[in-house]
């Protein structure tokens, strides 16, 4: 095996910083895609079986601008370690819903799947303990979370 691979395998500091910059990258591509060409994902709405229901809710066009800033927005704090804990969860709240309304269509096991492995990674970016700031330098100096405050008694 690769010495490298080896030891990214082997929990190597820098792997989880590796997977967070590439992994936010789907979401900064998909938010400036939201916002540059809004048409295409309106259509793409519009045309499932509840787009029609969403779009009774709020105009197709504002849900797609909206969820393009915010997968732009939260994608960006994933890719720079700010407030990865909360970039991840809003990333959720974007994911589900867009899985729900476009990828559950007959015919769409592929984007289905991607949106379910997403979803895993972000599920990791929300709950794990050493993937959050990872960057950010400790009390101590060291990266990671601050050290714990002493027990007043």
């Amino acid at each position: 095996m690769n010495p490298l691979l080896a030891r990214i395998a082997a929990g190597h500091p820098g792997a989880n910083t590796v997977f967070r910059v590439l992994f936010s990258l789907i979401f900064v591509v998909a938010g400036v895609g939201h916002l540059r060409k809004p048409a295409g994902i309106v259509a793409r709405l519009e045309a499932t079986a509840i787009g029609g229901q969403v779009s009774a809710l709020l105009p197709a066009t504002w849900l797609v601008m909206a969820t393009g800033a915010l997968l732009l927005v939260a994608g960006l704090a994933l890719l720079f370690d700010v407030r990865t804990r909360v970039a991840a969860l809003v990333l959720m709240a974007c994911l589900v819903p867009i899985t729900v309304s476009v990828q559950l269509e007959p015919g769409a096991t592929g984007p289905l799947f991607k949106n379910i492995a997403l979803l895993g990674g972000l599920i990791h970016f929300a709950l794990a303990p050493h993937a959050v700031n990872a960057s950010v330098p400790t009390s101590d100096g060291g990266p990671g979370r601050p050290a714990a405050a002493p027990e007043v008694l």
